[in-house]
């Protein structure tokens, strides 16, 4: 029986095929993997650069591309007959010395260019490589086919030009060499693209199928007809992970929580989906995957019924967010719903009282220093710090204050509601009453989750934190997080060490969603600059790059708001007349006017029209980001009036800059903001 691996590619061109001839390529596939009389049989190909290439008839005047040794095939692409052959004929492919994973490249394009590479060598005394030994490059997997052209490239844009038609592993040790790193630098960009973790067996370079099995992100092996058809039905994200998502999300086990972070479109949530089905057929235990928000957890269970298929394992996973998390822990203890306060109740019960400070300094005193450092009584609220917070204040005047919030709880109490903030301090307070002293692995009876999963960590509070602490037992596997810092969305800065979640730390610093072009706008948009939360100090957005290019995000500038929206609806009706389904576009505004009027003038048309909180964790083809103007993006109603706290305004600021960050890198094709008037001065110049 011959052991059938599928490459990434091959479900997508099959996806673009005529119905009849995806149908009669499907049933030609799975007769070949059976074995049966009337399956297609492998055909040598004249003039392939790689004697193990073969063509397998699968319908009508197309033909699939396979690479063969022995039993094993991988089934690489299915095309036209001529484009088939053509592409037989062009492609070579490698294991690599150092990783032990399978390579490809276009042989054809590669020889076109070394003339080009020559005439550069020989104009120049310089070579790019000329302080690095032959030996040293063999080390990094450097192949010996690729060595002369190597030892021609004279400087780094010859490399950078050459990336395309190289393959990554043997790029990316290059590219760092170039840069200046030293060998071990190189090393580690030649680690990230290891999808597995090394195996102690030595590499045979000439057995193809093992290197097939090291290398999840490029073939997936299927033994059954279910297995192929899954493979060929579920979206790619669901079977094909790149190498670093890959080997965060399917590591064997991790001895203490795990935080991966990340930039925009570096796949951070996928990560997180894969870990948490991963975790689940161990069957080890129940798993909360949570994020912070209803909207967000409704999309993460969408997206795991598509990645688990298995009922059993499927129902090991629970999807939601913090705040239901904390309802049904107090529910069940108190035997009934808890009511929550409105804001605008809230802001009245602030305002009874006589501190000389508004309605908002003292909601983010309470939230930022006391339910954050959970603080108990007057004397802890005396001594502590006030991280963010750079308005002094008095031991009299924190006294006026927590007299206050005393005055505000007491109240809540007394009318029987509470914040979300204090349900979550309240269940975790309930769940360390429940569980006593903590558990080890081998009995985790008590905790409410064996292991859990959190995705947008970066919005999360600090009592939510110990919520999610205390419903999980300390033991390997426990915790499993990831945010970025950069696309925080409301003002919680902690570290996980301060809320006792000592966690490893990882990193994803490649974005396979976003083009450069997007990439580097929105880098520029947020600033670049640091930012804090998660780990101790800062992170930076350095080192942040994408695999692929495309157009530069479209800025209009228009007269009036009339103008800009008639230039929203000509410019979406375009992208549906050139063929962009409505559902893989979306509107997106600050304000729910902007927000209103959007959806009124586009209600023919189908696409998605939310504010910019509403993109969060979305992604789709083409996004419109419409009335970032000065009035509007920062939204004057969203910041601390300078005079009361130029810290916290300085967060506002910084929190509204990362909402439209996050909203213009939701586009993985194309990106196109407009405003009227006066530009926001977040826009990049």
């Amino acid at each position: 029986m011959p052991r059938l691996a599928i490459s990434p590619e091959f479900p997508v061109e099959l996806s673009a095929l005529a119905q009849p001839v995806r149908r009669d390529v499907v049933v030609a596939a799975r007769r070949f993997l059976q074995n049966v009389a009337g399956a297609p049989h492998p055909e040598r190909v004249r003039g392939a650069r790689d004697p193990r290439v073969a063509t397998l008839r699968l319908a009508d005047r197309h033909r699939g591309v396979v690479v063969k040794q022995r039993d094993v095939y991988w089934l690489l692409t299915v095309l036209p007959d001529a484009e088939a052959w053509a592409y037989a004929q062009r492609h070579r492919f490698g294991v690599n010395s150092a990783l032990g994973v399978v390579e490809m490249w276009d042989a054809v394009a590669l020889d076109r260019v070394r003339p080009a590479v020559r005439r550069s060598a020989e104009a120049s005394r310089t070579r790019l490589f000329a302080d690095i030994c032959d030996t040293d490059l063999a080390e990094l997997g450097v192949d010996s086919r690729f060595l002369p052209l190597v030892r021609q490239i004279t400087d780094q844009l010859t490399l950078e030009a050459l990336e395309p038609l190289l393959p990554p592993t043997q790029y990316e040790p290059l590219a760092a060499l170039a840069r200046g790193e030293s060998m071990t630098g190189a090393w580690r960009e030649l680690e990230n693209c290891r999808p597995l973790a090394a195996d102690p067996e030595p590499i045979n370079l000439e057995d193809f199928g093992a290197a097939l099995q090291r290398s999840p992100d490029r073939a997936v092996f299927t033994d059954s007809p279910r297995e192929l058809n899954r493979v060929l039905d579920a979206p790619g994200w669901c079977v094909f992970l790149h190498p670093p998502q890959y080997r965060m999300a399917y590591w064997e086990s991790y001895q203490q929580p795990t935080l991966v972070t990340g930039g925009a479109g570096t796949g951070k949530t996928l990560v997180a989906l894969h870990r948490s089905a991963y975790l689940a057929r161990r069957g080890t235990g129940q798993i909360l995957l949570v994020t912070f928000s209803q909207g967000l957890s409704s999309e993460l269970a969408a997206r795991l019924d598509l990645l688990v298929e298995d009922e059993v394992t499927r129902k090991r996973i629970e999807v939601g967010n913090v705040d239901r998390l904390a309802h049904r822990i107090v529910s069940e203890a108190e035997g009934r719903p808890p009511s929550l306060v409105g804001a605008t109740e809230l802001t009245a019960l602030w305002e009874e009282t006589e501190t000389g400070h508004s309605p908002a300094f003292l909601l983010r005193e309470w939230e930022q220093v006391v339910l954050a450092q959970n603080l108990q009584t007057l004397d802890e609220y005396l001594s502590a710090p006030r991280p963010g917070r750079s308005v002094e204040l008095t031991g009299e005047e924190r006294t006026a204050v927590w007299h206050a919030i005393e005055h505000v709880t007491e109240q809540l109490r007394e009318r029987g509601k509470r914040t979300l903030l204090q349900l979550a301090s309240e269940a975790s307070v309930l769940l360390g009453q429940t569980t006593g002293d903590l558990l080890e692995e081998a009995e985790p009876k008590r905790e409410p989750y064996r292991h859990i999963v959190v995705d947008e960590a970066q919005d999360l509070h600090p009592a939510q934190w110990r919520l999610l602490r205390a419903a999980v037992p300390y033991a390997r596997d426990d915790l499993f997080i990831v945010g970025d810092p950069h696309q925080r969305i409301f003002d919680t800065r902690v570290t996980l060490s301060a809320v006792g979640i000592d966690a490893i730390q990882q990193r994803l610093q490649v974005s396979y969603r976003l083009p450069q072009e997007i990439l580097s706008w929105g880098v520029r948009l947020r600033g670049g600059g640091p930012a804090d939360g998660l780990v101790s100090g800062v992170q930076e957005l350095y080192g942040l790059r994408a695999t692929r290019h495309g157009p530069r995000p479209m800025v209009r500038a228009y007269d009036s708001p009339e103008g800009e929206l008639t230039g929203l609806i000509a410019q979406v009706g375009q992208w549906v007349r050139d063929g962009v389904p409505p559902q893989e576009i979306a509107v997106a505004a600050r304000t729910a006017g902007l927000v209103r009027n959007a959806r009124a003038a586009l209600r023919e048309l189908g696409v998605r029209v939310t504010t910019l909180h509403g993109m969060k964790g979305l992604e789709f083809r083409r996004v419109a980001v419409i009335g970032v103007t000065d009035g509007i993006v920062p939204d004057p109603d969203a910041l601390t009036p300078v005079g009361e706290d130029p810290a916290a305004r300085a967060h506002d600021l910084q929190r509204e800059r990362g909402l439209l960050y996050v909203a213009c890198t939701r586009a993985t094709e194309l990106l196109y903001v407009s405003h009227s008037g006066r530009a926001s001065p977040f826009l990049p110049t």
